[in-house]
């Protein structure tokens, strides 16, 4: 399940600061399996259930850049949308993400510089209550001035 709302693109000259937009995807068997084989992170606490139990996480985990890669899927789809560049992210991993959970990742504009068309975002993504990832992101917001 993803519920990637109101993709496109938000023009820096559109932007303001508090703006926000969010998608939910439940993480499966399958996503993490494929993110296993794309990122080529094979640990098997993410993939072997007999292992994983004897972990301080008691059980099998997501990636935590899966989880990230939500973020991503805001800032590339929502907010700012098409043609965002990303110049950087901080990431904070606070709990973990199994399967079956649904993941929430929210983006919300913290500053604007117009002139450099450079966006600060404040970043985190949470399962119910539980916010399981938060930091902050730069970007370079496409324009309506080159399109």
């Amino acid at each position: 399940m993803l519920d990637n709302i109101n993709t496109g693109t938000i023009v820096v000259e559109d932007l303001e600061v508090g703006m926000t937009r969010s998608l939910t995807k439940i993480v499966t068997d399958q996503d993490i399996e494929m993110f296993a084989q794309v990122s080529t992170d094979r640990n098997p606490v993410h993939l072997d259930d007999t292992y994983a139990q004897d972990t301080i996480f008691e059980g099998r985990v997501a990636h935590g850049m899966l989880t990230a890669g939500l973020i991503s899927a805001v800032i590339g789809e929502q907010l700012p949308g098409h043609g965002s560049v990303y110049l950087g992210q901080t990431l904070r991993f606070m709990a973990p993400v199994r399967p079956g959970d649904a993941v929430e990742a929210i983006v919300e504009v913290l500053s604007i510089d117009y002139s450099q068309r450079r966006v600060e975002l404040k970043t985190i993504a949470r399962v119910g209550e539980t916010v399981v990832l938060k930091g902050e992101a730069t970007v370079l917001a496409p324009s309506g001035k080159f399109d």
